[in-house]
C-alpha cells in the first residue's frame, strides 16, 4: 500500500481510518474499483496538502502592484506559470500604468515569442529610455522561446536598470535549480502563476466580487465553476459582464447567470447531481431527456466525469468518523453550503450502493468513448446510467 507522506506517520498505510472499516474494504473488492479508489484519495489529499503550502497567487499579485504603486520597480518581471490569467492582469497593469501617455510612444514595446530571438529582446531591452527615465519592453507569448531562454542568462546577471522587461511565459515554468532562473530571481522578479484547484475557484469568485462590491450566492457560484470551470479568464469575462449589468452592491443569484451568461439553472450537471443525491426520480430523467435533445452544451463525457466526482465524494463522507461540517467540506472539497445535499444522499444511499454506482460510471464513460456501446446515443447512455443509479 501506498504510505501518506503528508498526513501520517511514513510507515502509516496510506488508507485514511474508513477504510480499515472491513465492510468498505469489502465492497470496494467486491466492485472492483479498489485501484481507482487509491488513486482518487491520494490525489484528493495531495491537493489538500497543496492548499496549506501553496501561496495565494491573488496576495502575491496585489503585493506586485503595491510595490509597483510605491516606486519599487524591478529590471525584469519574468511571470510564468500554468494560469494564464494573472500573468496578463500584472502584464497588462505594468504596460497601462508605469509610463505616462507621452512616454509611450517612444518607450513602451510589445514583443511576441514567436516573431523575435532572444537575442532580439536583449538587443531592445539595452536601449537607453528616450526623454524617460525608463522604457518598458513586455514580451508576450514567451512561451514559444523556450528552446533558449537560457539565454537570458547574460542580461539577467546585469539587467539596464532603466528597462522594465515584462516576460510572459505562459503555461510553462523554468527550472527554479538553473542558473538563470536563480538570476533572473535575484536581480528581477521570478513569479509563478499556479493554475486553481476547482474546489479554489469558488473562493476566488468570491473575493473577486467582494473587491468590486458585489456577492454571490452559493450555487451562482458553483454554476460558473460547473460549466466554466478553473478557466479564470472566461469566469472573468462573464462575471465582468453581470457587474456591467447589475449595479453595485447586489448580489449575483443563479437566476442573473442563467439569464446573462445562458447556463440553465434547471438544466444542468448541478441539478442532475442534486436529483440523483435526493433520489428524485422525476427530475433525474427531465434533465437527462434535455442533456439528450441538447448534447453539444452537455457532452456526455463532462456529464460522467461530474456525476463519477459526486459518489466518490458520496464514499469519501460514508467513511468519515468526524462528521464535523467544516472537516466534512474540506475532506470532500465543497462549499460548506452544500453538505445539505451530501447529507440527504447520504442517507439515500448505503456505501455498499455508493460502490456499485462508481463501477457503473465507469463502464458508462468507456461506453461513452465508444468502447462496447453497440453505437448507443447519449440519451440512452444516460438511460442506462439512471437505472443503475436508481435501482
Amino acid at each position: 500500500m501506498l504510505a501518506n507522506p503528508f498526513f501520517r506517520r511514513q510507515n502509516d498505510k496510506f488508507f485514511p481510518d474508513f477504510v480499515k472499516n472491513s465492510d468498505f474494504i469489502f465492497t470496494i473488492f467486491e466492485t472492483k474499483v479498489i485501484d481507482r479508489e487509491i488513486e482518487l484519495l491520494h490525489e484528493a489529499n495531495v491537493k489538500l496538502f497543496a492548499q496549506y503550502i501553496k501561496k495565494d497567487c491573488m496576495d502575491e499579485v496585489v503585493k506586485i502592484v503595491n510595490d509597483i504603486k510605491s516606486g519599487i520597480i524591478r529590471p525584469i518581471y519574468f511571470l510564468m506559470g500554468e494560469e494564464p490569467y494573472y500573468i496578463d492582469k500584472l502584464s497588462d497593469y505594468i504596460e497601462q500604468n508605469v509610463l505616462t501617455e507621452e512616454e509611450k510612444g517612444f518607450n513602451q514595446t510589445v514583443l511576441y515569442g514567436r516573431d523575435v530571438a532572444i537575442d532580439d529582446i536583449i538587443s531592445s531591452a539595452k536601449r537607453y529610455p528616450m526623454m524617460a527615465e525608463r522604457q518598458v519592453i513586455i514580451v508576450r507569448e514567451a512561451q514559444d522561446l523556450s528552446k533558449n531562454i537560457d539565454k537570458l542568462e547574460s542580461y539577467a546577471e546585469n539587467p539596464m536598470p532603466t528597462t522594465i522587461l515584462v516576460i510572459c511565459y505562459k503555461y510553462k515554468t523554468l527550472d527554479k535549480r538553473k542558473k538563470v532562473t536563480k538570476l533572473l530571481d535575484k536581480n528581477g522578479l521570478v513569479y509563478e502563476s499556479k493554475k486553481l484547484y476547482e474546489n479554489q475557484v469558488g473562493d476566488w469568485i468570491k473575493r473577486v466580487l467582494q473587491g468590486k462590491q458585489y456577492t454571490i450566492e452559493p450555487k451562482a457560484s458553483a454554476m460558473l465553476v460547473e460549466f466554466l470551470g478553473t478557466d479564470l479568464s472566461k469566469i472573468n469575462n462573464e462575471l465582468e459582464k453581470l457587474q456591467i449589468i447589475l449595479p453595485k452592491g447586489s448580489t449575483i443569484t443563479a437566476k442573473d447567470i442563467e439569464e446573462n451568461i445562458g447556463f440553465s439553472k434547471d438544466f444542468n450537471v448541478f441539478e442532475l447531481q442534486n436529483a440523483l443525491g435526493a433520489k428524485n426520480q422525476l427530475k433525474a430523467y427531465k434533465i437527462a431527456q434535455y442533456f439528450a435533445d441538447n448534447p453539444k452544451d452537455n457532452p456526455m463525457v463532462v456529464t460522467t466525469s461530474l456525476v463519477f466526482s459526486f459518489f466518490i465524494k458520496l464514499l469519501k463522507y460514508h467513511g468519515l468518523k468526524d462528521r464535523n461540517p467544516k472537516n466534512v467540506a474540506s475532506v470532500l472539497g465543497v462549499n460548506p453550503f452544500f453538505l445539505k445535499d451530501y447529507d440527504v444522499a447520504l442517507r439515500n444511499y448505503p456505501m455498499k450502493k455508493v460502490s456499485a454506482i462508481v463501477a457503473t460510471l465507469r463502464d458508462i464513460d468507456v461506453k461513452s468513448k465508444g468502447v462496447g456501446a453497440n453505437a448507443l446515443s447519449n440519451g440512452d447512455l444516460l438511460k442506462e446510467m439512471l437505472v443503475h443509479v436508481f435501482n
